[in-house]
């Protein structure tokens, strides 16, 4: 008895739809690299999951650009427009642009140099000669920033000392002032205190008797 038909629709459940895309994915992936090896065919895959994760599998006597390239060829449909075609066109310019840097930056190291002719060497050289002429002169001015920032540092603590003793100085004739008209007051209450302690003295004349009453 043979089994019946399978109703091929979404998968509502979001756990058994992940488990069935994993195994349809990789059985996918398994056919188009036996068919790449068996059949001498060139193969490009390209799987994107319902949470946008990409899986991809290319032939690997091909590319992918390659495969596009042909299609495109054949099919006679326009895969991307001018502006897309210009923006590849830019990113093929930098790349470029980026591989002649890191091959002058090592030339600038001292590496690979081998290669390079007396011209080059001499460019290289000028080159070198110039850029340690700018480091030194960047390397003057700061030696000459940091000396000028010293020097101001230098004059403000001055100042601050200056005006440190001068507040230390003015404080100091401060408490001496008032030391004093303490002294002068306490001198002036003991003095007050003195006088109020003097008793008032009286002279008393005798009395001398009346020497005509007695004649």
């Amino acid at each position: 008895m043979g089994r019946g038909k399978v109703e091929i629709k979404r998968i509502e459940n979001s756990s058994n739809r992940q488990v069935t895309y994993s195994k349809r994915r990789n059985g996918i992936i398994k056919k188009a690299k036996e068919i790449t090896v068996l059949c001498d065919a060139k193969v490009s895959l390209i799987i994107y999951s319902s949470s946008g994760k990409m899986v991809e599998y290319c032939s690997p006597s091909t590319t992918l650009t390659e495969i596009l390239d042909k299609y495109h060829g054949q099919s006679g449909k326009k895969l991307w427009d001018a502006k897309h075609e210009n923006l590849s066109n830019e990113v093929d310019r930098v790349k470029k642009d980026n591989d002649s840097m890191q091959v002058e930056l090592r030339h600038l190291k001292g590496e690979d140099i081998t290669s390079l002719n007396h011209v080059e060497l001499m460019a290289l050289e000028e080159a070198l000669e110039n850029g340690l002429t700018s480091i030194r002169d960047k390397q003057s001015k700061f030696v000459d920033m940091m000396r000028d920032n010293g020097k101001a540092l230098e004059d403000e603590n001055k100042r601050l000392t200056y005006e440190l003793q001068k507040q230390q100085e003015m404080k100091i004739k401060e408490n001496v002032r008032n030391m004093e008209n303490g002294y002068h007051q306490r001198q002036l209450g003991n003095y007050n205190n003195n006088q109020q302690q003097i008793p008032f003295a009286f002279r008393v004349q005798p009395i001398q008797p009346n020497l005509q009453e007695r004649i």
